[in-house]
């Protein structure tokens, strides 16, 4: 194989690949990224045997070959090399080690044989659909900060994602909880998607995906089945396992008798909570807060090292309520909110709270509350 290209183009793919690859592997094919060279493009390849992603670019093929070398090495090198600089991958006869060549810079890498690294088989996808990826990125966005890092709950780590009618309309769902929080956003479901099975999509599928579709303008093809689901995003392709598991009824868990209601300013809302929660430790991070007649009153007490307390002006005519939060819940709450103002929807100090963006009916999020 020997192949020369753009580093800018070489460095966007790798950026895609190189982060699947664990940094510590028992395999050590799947410390490698797998290179094809064919025609006029080298097809980039990785993969942990979970999720795999393969990307090409554009490049000067003076003959077609493929070998697999380490991910994050080639990363670095490629990575360090001059702003428009042209690369040159050369693997040598034996098939053993592959040259990379730029200006005055050579490096040798150790290669591994292309028939070792595995493929991750897709079988048959029975449901494809188009989407925005603008659309696509909404739905993670509004829901990945709530998925559980709990492993023994296994069902929880990751969004999941399923149809259904509301209100005469079919909508495309997705859901992420940890049990302490939930965060529900929706989109009226792109054709193609009817019927689709409920799937949950993995933390680090949904963390790729996320830097993935950024892109604006930018059309998502999604295929999926039982147990894979595969994107397809301009020159990018990303599949990977579902998570085997059954997401719990989270309808049960979303209020709907909470009557009392808070209408707050979110941006000071949210730098009051991060300058009182200074003060609290982290362990605990409980942010009281003390609702009355057109204000809320932010406490913190640490016994360790002291109490802070902010005032705040808010839209409330019901009777006043005390209730307390982890700060770091409410924080990442009203980040995720894009107007102006948060609507809190209240019951008492030991029931769930529902939080939404008045200015977007498509995202809901509910918050357990904390004993202060």
């Amino acid at each position: 194989m020997r192949v020369t290209l753009e580093r800018s183009n070489l460095l966007k793919s790798l950026n895609h690949v190189h982060r699947v690859v664990e940094r510590r592997n028992t395999i050590p094919i799947l410390s490698n990224v797998l290179l094809k060279a064919d025609g006029q493009s080298l097809e980039l390849k990785a993969t942990d045997l979970d999720l795999e992603i393969t990307e090409a670019t554009g490049a000067e093929v003076q003959q077609a070959g493929a070998t697999t070398v380490p991910a994050h090495l080639l990363y670095d090198i490629v990575r360090k090399l001059p702003d428009g600089a042209e690369v040159m991958l050369k693997v040598e006869e034996d098939g053993g080690s592959m040259s990379v060549v730029s200006g005055r810079s050579s490096f040798r890498l150790q290669c591994l044989p292309q028939a070792d690294f595995p493929e991750l088989t897709a079988g048959a996808f029975s449901h494809i659909f188009r989407m925005d990826s603008e659309d696509l990125k909404g739905l993670i966005e509004k829901t990945q900060f709530a998925i559980s890092t709990e492993e023994t709950r296994y069902y929880l780590n990751g969004i999941f994602f399923h149809t259904l009618e509301d209100a005469g309309k079919l909508k495309l769902r997705a859901v992420a909880t940890d049990g302490h929080r939930l965060a529900r956003a929706e989109m009226e479901a792109p054709a193609g998607s009817e019927g689709m099975p409920g799937i949950i999509i993995p933390r680090k599928t949904v963390s790729e995906l996320q830097k993935l579709v950024d892109v604006p303008d930018m059309k998502a093809t999604v295929e999926l089945s039982d147990t894979k689901i595969r994107f397809t995003l301009g020159s990018v392709i990303l599949t990977s396992k579902l998570i085997d598991g059954t997401f719990p009824d989270y309808q049960r868990v979303i209020p709907t008798g909470n009557d009392k209601e808070l209408m707050i300013e979110r941006q000071s809302f949210g730098q009051a909570v991060d300058r009182v929660s200074t003060i609290s430790s982290e362990r605990g991070r409980a942010v009281k807060l003390s609702i009355g007649d057109g204000q809320v009153v932010l406490t913190v007490n640490n016994p360790d090292s002291g109490s802070a307390t902010e005032e705040i002006a808010a839209g409330y005519d019901a009777d006043p309520l005390e209730i307390g939060f982890n700060a770091k819940y409410l924080l990442d709450v009203t980040s995720q909110i894009g107007g102006s103002q948060a609507r809190f929807l209240l019951a008492d100090a030991g029931s769930p709270t529902l939080i939404s963006d008045p200015e977007d009916p498509d995202a809901l999020y509910v918050l357990m509350p904390m004993r202060v």
